[in-house]
């Protein structure tokens, strides 16, 4: 079931996302500048660069400042030569940051978001109400960033920002769609808890399902609204600590906490109960050779890839691609879906860690 104020995907600039996010390639290219292809948008790494400038300001302003004034280049880039570089994307391409058309997506409005958070600058918030496109989802991941702004932007709505409504109710839609207790659930659950998307490497939607609903409970009195029911920032956190515990089990040792339908095991190598051996990563599987050692690449699938030995280089704190929907795990170097490791899982998990540490620190 989908609450009315969801079905329309609105947008703050009255241009809808009315397609599926999968439709369009994140493209890039200026007259000027040829093909730009800079961790596949430009404005996508920014953020993390945004956020270390408000968090070093306290301790260090001038190191603050250097990074934001660095990170308002590429947005700025980004934004003036919108285009396409068909053909220069072979992998990863983002398919929900440009379309066809010259019209800013996600990845654009998720910069402009954390620009406003670190400068409070009117250019932003303007760029955010005026131009920015955004969209009703039930997704957040390094492809698709709405309902990471959309919850941050909630904030400042809170604050008295109340042209930001539009977004305020996008993300009401986003956490009822993923709040299992929510009359408007929709994205699958599996058995143990954790929320399930797509069968590879679904951990990095675990984790960063988890993210913004840490960031929604950086206001006490926020709230999101799902029909008859409503739930503050409290039950965010309760919701993104389950969703750690499931992968991160170590975690919460020390808490008694109790699990129920899955087998006990944890999915960050080297870390908990039965952790994975066989983490599906070259450097990790393949031993020390000696330097006079020829291999190439296709005897390295028959020496190490096709073997069922544990690894002989632990990778320390790699969160592996985790259960498939029923959670049935094989840790086993050729099931890539379950034994991946992925930069955008462990990077979402950090910041969820580190938001839960401090906070049972402060329990």
């Amino acid at each position: 079931m989908v609450p009315p104020s969801c079905s329309d995907p609105g947008s703050a600039s009255g241009r809808a996302l009315a397609t599926s996010p999968w439709n369009s390639l994140c493209r890039v290219r200026g007259a000027k500048f040829g093909a730009i292809d800079l961790a596949r948008c430009p404005q996508r790494r920014k953020p993390e660069i945004y956020a270390t400038s408000v968090v070093s300001r306290g301790t260090n302003r001038t190191y603050a400042s250097q990074l934001l004034n660095k990170a308002k280049l590429p947005f700025q880039l980004a934004k003036s030569h919108e285009g396409t570089y068909d053909g220069e994307c072979s992998f990863y391409c983002s398919f929900s940051g440009y379309h066809d058309i010259p019209l800013p997506y996600d990845e654009l409005l998720w910069a402009a978001t954390w620009l406003y958070r670190a400068t409070r600058r009117p250019t932003y918030l303007e760029f955010i109400q005026e131009e920015a496109t955004t969209a009703t989802v039930a997704e957040f991941s390094w492809d698709l960033k709405y309902a990471g702004a959309q919850i941050l932007l909630s904030k400042f709505y809170f604050e008295g920002e109340k042209d930001l409504k539009n977004f305020k109710q996008q993300a009401d839609c986003y956490v009822c769609s993923i709040l299992p207790h929510s009359p408007y659930h929709q994205v699958y659950m599996s058995p143990g808890g954790p929320v399930h998307l797509r069968d590879g490497a679904n951990t990095q939607y675990v984790t960063a399902t988890a993210l913004p609903f840490i960031a929604g409970n950086f206001i006490s009195f926020i709230y999101f609204r799902c029909g008859d029911k409503q739930f503050n920032s409290a039950d965010l956190m309760a919701f993104a600590k389950q969703q750690v515990i499931y992968i991160c089990t170590f975690f919460y040792a020390s808490h008694n906490f109790k699990f129920s339908n899955r087998p006990v095991r944890d999915y960050m190598v080297g870390f908990g109960n039965k952790p994975p051996t066989q983490a599906h990563h070259r450097g990790a599987s393949v031993p020390k050779l000696s330097p006079d050692k020829l291999l190439d690449c296709s005897m390295s699938f028959v020496y190490w890839y096709n073997t069922e030995k544990p690894n002989p280089n632990e990778l320390t704190g790699a969160i592996v691609g985790g259960p498939d929907r029923y959670d049935n795990f094989e840790d086993r170097h050729s099931t890539s879906a379950m034994a991946e490791p992925t930069t955008y899982t462990n990077s979402s998990a950090v910041g969820v860690l580190a938001k839960l540490a401090k906070h049972h620190a402060q329990s």
